[in-house]
């Protein structure tokens, strides 16, 4: 996401180049989403024939100061980029364009070109940027609402410390909050945390005085260095956290130690936890959170083990019950036919009184009470000519004998 110094590198390169020229041509995208509050037809004529007086920024906003009102702003959210035609903008990383390329982008929102035949576009990717039309960008939001600008409004020492002394919210949200600081983002406050050894949860008004002196400085520093360079991270110093930060957990190091990740303000933040340390009230805090999260998780292993029930003796009344238990739980389909069946009649001496109504289904070896029980013999009938070989388990009952004399007999062709 462009920062500070993203943003001032695309400044100073219009500043460079585009300031005290006059706008012949301008197309502006049918992107409402982009284009904020004004249709692209009344962009593009309020700036044909206008000079370019001035390239001015607050925080991560830009605009261009033309010779009258009203002016151009650009907010450049996430992806957002300025591009001219020709020129490499010094070392800011998103400015070459290769000749080959199209041009303008298919993802330009606003195209300009010059007097002297000089070409700049405004790209946003990602479409979170905003280009506005306004008589006076900084008299109104978003410009107006924000605070000091980090770089060109500093704030004095002593007014810094007091500011933090004011805030009870964690330093990373703080630093982010562009109401109190304008122009720091995700990972130049990262940067500044770990230069400054301080914890991205510290609550800012726990903040020692030295640790707001060792802030303030590195805010100063960071921004400072990163302007130098055109915003380019290649030329970043190789002892910042920046060049890890997006490495997976785990896997990443900055000087040999350990880079670890926590969520601030909705934000992933990256932090040594060897060097960036919670101090006095939010430490204590910090310990007796993690010690009510160590307690919470071993009394629920007390828990789960006392709940479990005490594996039953083999052969014991619990352990049988528990063997039919999971006997039905297994044979669900059995477990079925059983709620459906009818109640057994008791046993009447070796033989149930029901055996030949209920059709005899159990044989002598599937029911213990039936063995050694003689069982009328049923010989074969003369007119099927069976033999007497044939078992019972082959002969038909009567209800299927009588079924099977009544069937129509097929004629013989």
């Amino acid at each position: 996401m462009p920062e500070l110094p993203e943003v001032e590198a695309a400044r100073l390169a219009l500043e460079e180049h585009c300031v005290g020229k006059r706008i012949v041509r301008c197309s502006a995208a049918e992107d409402t989403k982009v284009i904020d509050g004004v249709a692209p037809s009344r962009l593009e004529a309020a700036l044909v024939g206008r000079t370019i007086a001035a390239a001015r920024r607050k925080g991560k906003n830009l605009w261009l100061l033309l010779d009258s009102p009203p002016s151009p702003s650009f907010q450049f959210g996430m992806a957002g980029a300025i591009y001219i035609k020709g020129v490499e903008l010094r070392k800011y990383k998103r400015s070459a364009v290769s000749p080959t390329e199209e041009w303008p982008s298919k993802y330009s929102k606003l195209f300009v070109e010059l007097d002297d035949g000089l070409e700049f576009s405004f790209t946003d990717k990602r479409r979170f940027a905003k280009i506005r039309l306004l008589d006076n960008p900084e008299a109104v939001p978003p410009i107006s609402e924000l605070g000091p600008d980090a770089l060109c409004e500093p704030m004095q020492l002593d007014d810094f410390v007091q500011s933090f002394g004011r805030k009870n919210a964690p330093i990373k949200s703080l630093l982010l909050d562009q109401s109190f600081i304008s122009g720091i983002g995700n990972w130049m406050a990262d940067e500044v945390l770990y230069q400054a050894r301080i914890h991205p949860m510290q609550t800012s008004s726990k903040i020692s005085k030295e640790k707001c002196k060792a802030l303030h400085r590195c805010i100063k520093e960071v921004i400072e260095k990163s302007v130098e360079v055109g915003a380019d991270s290649n030329e970043f110093p190789e002892n910042w956290i920046f060049h890890s930060r997006e490495k997976k957990p785990g896997k990443a190091f900055v000087d040999g130690k350990k880079i670890d990740f926590v969520t601030v303000g909705g934000r992933t933040s990256a932090y040594v936890p060897e060097l960036q340390m919670l101090d006095g009230a939010d430490a204590a805090a910090a310990n007796r959170s993690k010690k009510g999260r160590d307690n919470a998780e071993e009394n629920v292993g007390k828990t789960s083990k006392k709940g479990q029930k005490a594996a039953p003796k083999e052969g014991g009344k619990a352990a049988q019950k528990m063997a039919v238990d999971e006997e039905e739980e297994d044979d669900e389909p059995a477990k079925r036919r059983a709620k459906g069946a009818k109640a057994r009649p008791k046993k009447v001496g070796n033989t149930r009184a029901d055996d030949h109504e209920e059709g005899g289904d159990e044989d002598e070896e599937s029911n213990p009470a039936n063995r050694g029980r003689k069982r009328p013999a049923k010989g074969p009938s003369k007119k099927e000519g069976r033999s007497s070989d044939v078992d019972d388990e082959g002969s038909p009952d009567k209800e299927e004998t009588v079924v099977a004399a009544k069937r129509p007999q097929r004629k013989k062709r």
